[in-house]
């Protein structure tokens, strides 16, 4: 079926057997089965459903903890300076204010720097590390970063200065010589967490080394930093992401976190926190400092309880966080969309020398999130070219840049399998883009711009039930998408424009059942201007949620798309 956007769009296929006994074993509806199945979620995902499980530290006698505990816990005893070196992103700021609140609260010597995205470039270099040795750290500690600072690191060694990765990235052998790295993409035996951000591996690195030296700070405190990162670096929500979101979700009181409670404040949010807060209000909130040349912002906020600083910094994220929408609409507003479409590429690459560098991440994700394809965006960065990709969940982009680093067609860059930085020289450009296309044309997992929905539904299942039973599928997010419906023959009998962007409307169906539904910055779109104008039956492709206006809930749909012919 082609949708008024020109996408194709196909009901996802599921195996009608496997239903059937998820059904009879479960005692599940018909709906979450299909769900449950497409989704493929184990056993453990399952049991999560209807019961509480309890969240236990999986890295117990992990080799790379016990290393790694060794490592610090000598540092600890040897009353040596620590430092704490973290990217700039969510992810980043997150595991360094964790560990610079474990180090605080055991009163042990310690600094930290995130990095000046244009000043420093990305995390772990020897340029960094000759002005952090100056304040004479016994112990580098390197968070979201490190993976592939071969050199860096080998200078640090030089200096007879010890070092720690905690990372998730992937890397290149040989490993940098670090005293200690953990990483899943080593290889080295739980590859299988490979899916955990760098905060997830701090907190069960820190959880482990408090019992070590009985230190008795209170570490659940602060899982809702665990889950903020998860959620900004696009880690899927499933298997022990998901048992870390059930748990916060559960458990976190915004009232006792000083940093959230203002932000919320700020923003004049009331109801309980959820993964969409993370996401869109708080994340673009704490990168925004990251991408305008306030690197440090995020870390001073998430590791402070002053409320004077948690106040001036929550403020003057949320002035830079307006500042990068209107920036970001500006660059939007250049992009020619028809033609990126017209070309009919496998992977989308757009080289914009006029692109704030600090932009150019979230600019790509906005290239995935429409087209639904791997996305790169480009721009100049002083005599090289600087480029940031954002990928869908079934290609792995970190490992095509780290594949590229090897064959020596950029300069440096890394990442992980939904994103990656990169910098490459001016010449090699074309090269690059010839990489890129051959190497996911290799993989075979094109789309050919095919998006996909759950389910068809009648319009009488647009109710509180059939809502309630969705959500025991939550949290949704990357690996575990909001649920996508097709309803069929609704017609458009009002509609009201908001803010100039967004269009409010009610559906009716043929035997007279309304759904108040909402597109989205529709306005100026294909979707937009049928809704104003098409008077004939449409077919709408969308999500159901909750919407919460004057403390009542109130259910909608969120319109993605419509069709107007089914074949």
């Amino acid at each position: 079926m082609i949708s008024v956007s020109d996408k194709k769009w196909e009901e996802k296929v599921t195996n009608k057997n496997s239903i059937e006994k998820l059904k009879q074993d479960y005692n599940l509806s018909d709906i979450l089965s299909k769900l449950i199945v497409s989704r493929k979620f184990d056993e453990t995902e399952l049991n999560s459903i209807e019961s509480h499980l309890d969240l236990n530290n999986v890295f117990l006698k992990n080799s790379d903890f016990e290393k790694s505990i060794e490592l610090v816990t000598n540092s600890i005893n040897n009353q040596e300076k620590i430092c704490i070196l973290g990217d700039y992103d969510v992810d980043g700021s997150a595991a360094t204010s964790l560990f610079v609140r474990f180090f605080k609260s055991i009163k042990h010597p310690f600094f930290y720097y995130i990095p000046d995205r244009e000043k420093d470039g990305y995390g772990a270099t020897k340029k960094v590390f000759q002005k952090l040795i100056l304040n004479k750290p016994g112990l580098i500690i390197m968070v979201d970063c490190g993976s592939t600072s071969n050199e860096a690191i080998a200078f640090l060694n030089e200096n007879k200065i010890k070092s720690l990765i905690i990372d998730h990235h992937e890397m290149n052998k040989p490993f940098p010589e670090a005293n200690a790295i953990i990483n899943p993409k080593k290889d080295t035996g739980y590859i299988n967490y490979d899916y955990l951000c760098a905060t997830t591996l701090v907190y069960f690195f820190l959880e482990l080394l408090s019992k070590k030296i009985k230190n008795k700070i209170k570490l659940s405190d602060y899982l809702i930093y665990v889950l903020l990162a998860t959620v900004c670096d696009v880690m899927p929500l499933r298997k022990l992401n998901r048992l870390i979101a059930l748990t916060v979700l559960k458990n976190f009181d915004i009232n006792k976190n000083i940093a959230f409670k203002e932000l919320f404040n700020l923003n004049n949010k009331k109801n309980k926190l959820n993964i969409n807060d993370l996401g869109y209000l708080i994340g673009p909130i704490l990168n925004a400092g990251g991408r305008l040349g306030k690197s440090s912002y995020a870390t001073e906020l998430l590791s402070s309880d002053n409320s004077d600083l948690v106040s001036i910094r929550s403020n003057e994220l949320i002035k830079l966080n307006n500042k990068r929408k209107e920036i970001e609409t500006l660059i939007l507003d250049e992009i020619n969309f028809q033609n990126i479409e017209n070309e009919n590429k496998d992977v989308i690459i757009y080289y914009n020398p006029n692109i704030n560098e600090g932009l150019i991440g979230i600019i790509a994700a906005r290239l995935k999130d429409y087209f639904n394809k791997p996305s790169i965006v480009i721009t100049n960065s002083n005599e090289l070219l600087k480029g940031s990709a954002r990928s869908v969940y079934n290609y792995n982009i970190g490992r095509t840049i780290k594949n590229s680093l090897d064959n020596d067609i950029i300069v440096g860059g890394g990442g992980h399998s939904m994103a990656a930085g990169f910098t490459l020289k001016k010449s090699n450009l074309k090269n690059f883009k010839n990489f890129i296309f051959k190497d996911f044309s290799k993989t075979g997992t094109s789309q050919n711009n095919k998006f996909l929905y759950d389910a068809e539904l009648s319009s009488l299942a647009f109710n509180v039930d059939f809502y309630d039973d969705l959500k025991k599928l939550e949290p949704f997010g990357t690996g575990n998408p909001t649920p996508t419906f097709l309803i069929k023959n609704l017609k458009v009998i009002k509609t009201i424009v908001l803010d100039n962007k967004h269009i409010s409307l009610i559906l009716k169906s043929k035997i007279g059942f309304s759904i108040k539904a909402i597109a989205f910055n529709s306005i100026n779109t294909k979707v937009g201007e049928y809704l104003l104008n098409y008077k004939k039956d449409l077919n709408v492709l969308g999500q159901i949620s909750e919407n919460f206006w004057n403390n009542k809930k109130i259910l909608q749909f969120i319109i993605s798309d419509l069709i107007l012919k089914i074949n």
